[in-house]
């Protein structure tokens, strides 16, 4: 199935989806990063628990809509390949400088501005390369873009163990900033502008301006509540400043109006998306280091095999919705991981929580794998950079508050049984999130096969 997808492909099309895939395989990387290092940043900072660390990730999560609302609107203005390369630059420069901060408050505002131009990266990569590809080939190429996320967290277990033990923490964060610089030469060279896009009759720089500064505002509001204020105080400004500026700015243009019934639904669908991946995979390693005080050594060997089945569920199943369905797909492969659930999560043994581990991202990329062809079948042509990248990380804003969450019950845990216990926590979410993506998918629509060959009229 994925040999004859791959059939008659030209020179141009490889590099498109070469470029779509590694760009989210680096972003993934600088992400996952934080992860694996949250018990170094506990003694680094003085931090009193994991959740105050992990509120970076919440931060980092909670701020993509920013980035793919703006980003989305510049590649539907300027260009898929323009803004692309920008985003990578500023997500590796914004990665590499979080090695630098000398205090807790300054590493929330290193990853608030790596999570801005994280959020960018998924619309315009899948976008280019959907514009640009066969039909025939959707199923395979949404599981190859999407299997960038694990690729990323599948080089961030290779370098945990590679570097972390010699460099630190900080080596960690320094490692992607020349593959991004390697990426974007790449990019410029030879990846082709999508054969769609045209540029409109009039783009207005001072809109973009306009979003720009709000972008900034916001961010710097969000920042300093989260400082200065407290979490739980700060996530409330969080939501207060994001929410009003996506909408009003993004998905309430005149176009996107008369969609907002497809808007909120693909907001809700992807939030149980965001809290199928995110619950099960941000924590993982801090639940092996943790709960189970497995070395270095170990936590690799899992979150390698974690991923390379993550890797495999999301190209097989990906692939197999071009014959099957988008819908029909996903929902099979939500359910299925109803079952694994207790065996990944209570796993005692390093080989018991691998297989386990590998079942259970084997499903949870299975389901993710076809995201991205679903997302961008349903946008609307015209806006399809800002439209599926923006509800995908609405949704990402609202999962945002999953990594506190299951550290609360996990020290919540603590206190009433004598133990953290993350697997308590790692189960909830997991059932949760199968059970909405599942009937989320059999409530929705379905636009396989839909004309992404057809440039958007002026109006639009």
């Amino acid at each position: 199935m994925a040999l004859d997808a791959l059939k008659g492909w030209t020179g141009s099309q490889k590099h498109v989806v070469a470029a779509a895939y590694l760009g989210w395989t680096l972003d993934a990387f600088d992400f996952f990063v934080l992860t694996f290092v949250v018990k170094d940043l506990l003694a680094q900072f003085g931090a009193k628990s994991a959740a105050d660390i992990l509120v970076a990730v919440t931060l980092t999560l909670a701020v993509r809509p920013l980035g793919a609302f703006l980003f989305g609107r510049l590649a539907d203005d300027y260009g898929r390949k323009p803004i692309l390369i920008l985003n990578i630059l500023l997500y590796s420069l914004f990665g590499f400088a979080t090695a630098f901060a000398p205090s807790l408050s300054v590493f929330l505002i290193a990853r608030g501005l790596f999570g801005v131009a994280m959020g960018g990266i998924w619309g315009i990569g899948a976008s280019l390369a959907f514009e640009s590809i066969p039909s025939k080939a959707r199923g395979f190429v949404s599981g190859l873009l999407q299997s960038g996320y694990p690729s990323g967290y599948l080089v961030a277990s290779l370098a945990f163990g590679a570097v972390h033990a010699d460099f630190g923490w900080r080596g960690m964060f320094m490692a992607g900033l020349i593959p991004g610089i390697l990426l974007a030469i790449y990019i410029y060279m030879v990846v082709p502008e999508s054969p769609v896009w045209r540029r409109p009759p009039v783009v207005k720089l001072g809109k973009h301006l306009l979003h720009l500064v709000g972008v900034a505002v916001v961010l710097s509001a969000m920042l300093a509540a989260l400082i200065h204020w407290g979490r739980e105080e700060g996530l409330v400004y969080i939501v207060a400043a994001v929410v009003p500026l996506v909408i009003v700015g993004g998905l309430l243009t005149p176009f996107v109006r008369q969609h907002w019934k497809l808007a909120v639904y693909a907001i809700l669908l992807m939030t149980g998306f965001n809290f199928f991946s995110h619950g099960t995979q941000d924590l993982y390693p801090t639940f092996l280091r943790v709960q189970h005080h497995f070395d270095d050594a170990t936590v690799t060997f899992i979150t390698v095999v974690l991923n390379l089945g993550a890797i495999v569920g999301g190209l097989t199943f990906a692939s197999f919705s071009q014959s099957f369905g988008r819908r029909k797909t996903v929902i099979l492969v939500a359910l299925l991981a109803l079952p694994v659930i207790y065996f990944w999560a209570s796993g005692t043994t390093p080989v018991m929580l691998a297989l386990g581990a590998f079942l259970m991202q084997i499903c949870v990329q299975g389901a993710w794998g076809v995201v991205p062809v679903h997302l961008n079948e349903l946008s609307p042509a015209g806006v399809r950079s800002t439209f599926a990248g923006t509800v995908y990380q609405l949704g990402n804003l609202i999962a945002s508050v999953n990594a506190v969450f299951q550290a609360e019950l996990a020290e919540s845990g603590r206190q009433l049984l004598g133990l953290q216990h993350y697997s308590l926590a790692l189960a909830v979410v997991a059932c949760f999130a199968a059970l909405l993506i599942a009937t989320m998918m059999f409530l929705g629509p379905e636009a396989k096969d839909a004309d992404m060959g057809r440039a958007a009229p002026a109006s639009e």
